[in-house]
This record gives structure tokens, C-alpha cells and sequence, in this order.
């Protein structure tokens, strides 16, 4: 199959791809008010992060339009690697900020350039072991499918086989480009709902709706548990990634939210 073929050009992951990098760049100035406590930031850092997440997203769609999988997984490497850190940090500052320690030196002194994040595979240890996620570390991780998600990606990283390099080049006849663009459509669902579902059950007030808020600056009253009520995009991926492929983590993270999610 050529890069510049009909079936590949119009394949369903570049709009898939969009709407994913659409939903964090929407979820990043969302939860920009949320202070991240536990640091000296004025701004949520996570509103900087989804951004950044967004981005990757986005150039990992313009690879594959260009015929660059090879590139693509790589940077999905990338991808994996930030929602790591994302889960990571949100649950070191939730661990150990308090009172007495004010301000997280770890996380501190990432932000401020000074201190390296530990590695993936500490980062991973950390939130499996972690009482706030180790349940549903074992739900996500039932099977194998993080393990073959992550072996794609560092295969195309380090150029394991040399089908990896054949990937890169967008000027030859590869009669396999759909089944790579298939297995990287799966993969970024898998990632996009591992992130959502740590995040939702650690930040539960990431999901909240406007409308409270809205309601002040109307000055009228605001509905009965307006607090709890979640913001119709939230709602729309958590029923059309979350519910859909993973019900169980669904009920899982409803159970567990104080949030009011259908």
C-alpha cells in the first residue's frame, strides 16, 4: 500500500488523533484554576502538560500523514512515557504534600530544573505499589497489553528489526501500512484511557462542569450539587472511551468518585 493511497490517507486514526488532541487542550484550560498543590506554582501544571500531550498527539498524526510510522511510534513512545510522569507526579504531590511539607522538594525542583524525575520503570513501580492506585494499576494491567504497546514503540525507538526502518520510508509499496496504522488506533485508545482513568480517580474535581462557577459570576444560585456535576466533554470521552472498552474501569471510577458520572 502507498502513503498517498485512499484508504490510508482517509484511515479512521487521523480522526481519531484529532479528537484526542482536541480533548486535552480543552482539559488543559479547564483545570488551569486548580491550584497544584504541594508547589510553587501559580498556574496548574497540568494545564502545561496536556498541552504538551496535545502537541504530541498532533505530531504523531501529521508523521502518519507524511507516511513516517516508524517516527510516529517513536514519539508515541514519548506519549507513554508523559502520561507516566503526568500519573506519577499527581501522586507523589498527593503523598506527600501536607501542612508540614508545604512545598514537595522532588517536584519543586523538577519544575524549577533543578532535579530529575526518577526513570519509567521506578515511576510505574511507584504508582503499582501506591494504595491510591494499586487497584486499579491490576485492573489496567490484567493482560499484556501495556507490555506489547510499549515493546511496539521501543522497537520503532530503537530500530529493533529492520522492519522498523522500512517503516520510515514513505516512497516504497508496503502492503502492511493499515495493519501498523490499526495497531497504533489501538494502542492510543489503551494510552489515552489509562491516563484518563488514573486522573479521574486521583483529581476527581479535574471533571467538574462549569456551571457552578457560571452561576456565580451570573449572580444567581446555583443548582444542588453543582459541585459534583461534570463538564459535558468529560462525560462524552468517559462514555465513548471508557465505558466503551473498559466498563469495569468505568464502574471502578465511579464507585470511587464523589463525581456525578452517568
Amino acid at each position: 500500500m502507498h502513503v498517498n493511497s485512499k484508504e490510508y490517507q482517509e484511515h479512521s486514526i487521523f480522526e481519531q488523533l484529532e479528537k484526542y488532541s482536541s480533548f486535552y487542550d480543552s482539559f488543559s484550560i479547564s483545570i488551569m484554576s486548580f491550584m497544584t498543590l504541594g508547589t510553587k506554582a501559580v498556574l496548574n501544571i497540568d494545564t502545561r502538560v496536556y498541552a504538551s500531550m496535545a502537541g504530541s498527539l498532533d505530531s504523531i498524526r501529521l508523521l502518519l500523514q507524511l507516511g513516517r510510522i516508524n517516527d510516529a511510534f517513536a514519539l508515541q513512545r514519548k506519549f507513554y512515557d508523559s502520561l507516566l510522569m503526568n500519573v506519577y507526579v499527581n501522586l507523589y504531590l498527593d503523598d506527600h504534600h501536607s501542612l508540614k511539607n508545604f512545598i514537595v522538594e522532588k517536584i519543586q525542583n523538577w519544575l524549577q530544573g533543578t532535579e530529575q524525575l526518577p526513570d519509567s520503570r521506578t515511576m510505574i513501580n511507584y504508582i503499582k505499589n501506591s494504595p491510591r492506585t494499586s487497584e486499579l494499576y491490576l485492573m489496567l494491567h490484567k493482560d499484556k497489553r501495556y507490555i506489547h504497546i510499549r515493546d511496539r514503540a521501543n522497537d520503532n525507538t530503537h530500530y529493533n528489526f529492520f522492519r522498523n526502518v522500512m517503516l520510515n520510508d514513505n516512497k516504497v509499496y508496503n502492503e502492511k501500512r493499515i495493519e501498523y496504522l490499526n495497531a497504533m488506533q489501538s494502542d492510543i485508545n489503551q494510552l489515552v484511557l489509562m491516563h484518563l482513568s488514573y486522573i479521574f480517580l486521583l483529581n476527581p474535581h479535574y471533571m467538574v462542569s462549569s456551571e457552578q462557577m457560571d452561576c456565580f459570576d451570573l449572580g444567581l444560585e446555583p443548582p444542588e450539587n453543582a459541585q459534583y456535576l461534570v463538564a459535558n466533554f468529560i462525560q462524552q470521552i468517559f462514555d465513548e472511551l471508557v465505558k466503551k472498552y473498559r466498563p469495569d474501569i468505568a464502574e471502578y471510577i465511579k464507585k470511587n468518585s464523589c463525581m456525578l458520572l452517568d
